[in-house]
């Protein structure tokens, strides 16, 4: 019964607020047909009209279209390809990364046990540039320590080379997409001339084309540069981290050796 009772209290509660608001809704009515006419006699915005409100890849999408799909292709597969290279070498270099000093300390271990092929599989089992250093070093053991000097440095420097892999082409997109955005810079010009010339008249309308073509694709490659640029450098900081600790473990690793056999 008390919930009967609440349901009739709202339902004529509900019947009462619409019966008022039925009025004001007819007047609304009213005025917004009266301001029609006001507002659809009202200039268009220029700005307004030009779809700011689609999505972020819609308006990304008209801009490459009206940039030239020829250009803006080139542009967008430096881009990626650049972008697939970045991954790649970020992904190996992280990979790259070892714990020295833990693996110094197994080195060690093994070799105070007497135990070389130990301290091999070691190096074997352990990623990363420094542990194919420390490998080399150990087969050159009966060598001397000499030789196993000059190894650690010579594959020191192959492995420098491996981790700098893929950035040449890196740095040859970065490189070509603003040169590809100021060859679409020239060419809008060259069109925008040859509009004029055609007309025999000086038209911002002529002028806008050619120019919008060439403002696009000097952006767009700019872009591009920018951001293979950031991840050139980061690369760049990330390969001189993994050298600096190459060095210092080798340095680390032939002190070892020369303890050893003493």
């Amino acid at each position: 019964m008390f919930l009967a009772v609440a349901g009739l209290m709202t339902f004529t509660a509900f019947q009462s607020a619409k019966a008022q608001d039925e009025p004001q809704a007819t007047e609304q009515t009213l005025e917004d047909d009266a301001v029609a006419p006001a507002q659809e006699a009202a200039p268009v915005n220029p700005f307004e009209a030009t779809g700011t409100d689609q999505p972020l890849h819609q308006q990304l999408k008209a801009k490459f279209i009206e940039g030239g799909a020829g250009f803006m292709a080139l542009v967008l597969i430096c881009l990626i390809l650049g972008l697939a290279i970045a991954i790649e070498r970020i992904i190996t270099l992280n990979l790259a990364q070892t714990n020295t000093n833990k693996l110094l300390g197994q080195v060690e271990d093994a070799l105070k046990k007497g135990d070389v092929e130990k301290a091999k599989d070691v190096c074997r089992n352990t990623r990363g540039p420094v542990a194919s250093i420390f490998y080399q070093g150990l087969i050159r053991m009966d060598q001397g320590v000499e030789n196993v000097e000059k190894a650690v440095t010579s594959y020191g420097s192959v492995q420098m080379a491996q981790l700098e892999k893929g950035l040449s082409w890196i740095s040859l997109f970065i490189g070509i997409a603003p040169m590809l955005g100021f060859l679409g810079t020239v060419i809008g010009l060259i069109q925008a001339f040859d509009a004029i010339e055609v007309a025999g008249d000086i038209s911002p309308n002529l002028v806008a084309g050619g120019m919008k073509v060439a403002l696009i694709t000097t952006v767009g490659g700019l872009v591009v540069a920018i951001i293979l640029q950031l991840f050139y450098n980061y690369l760049i900081s990330k390969i001189d981290t993994i050298v600096a600790q190459m060095e210092d473990a080798s340095i680390s690793f032939v002190d070892l050796l020369v303890k050893h056999q003493k």
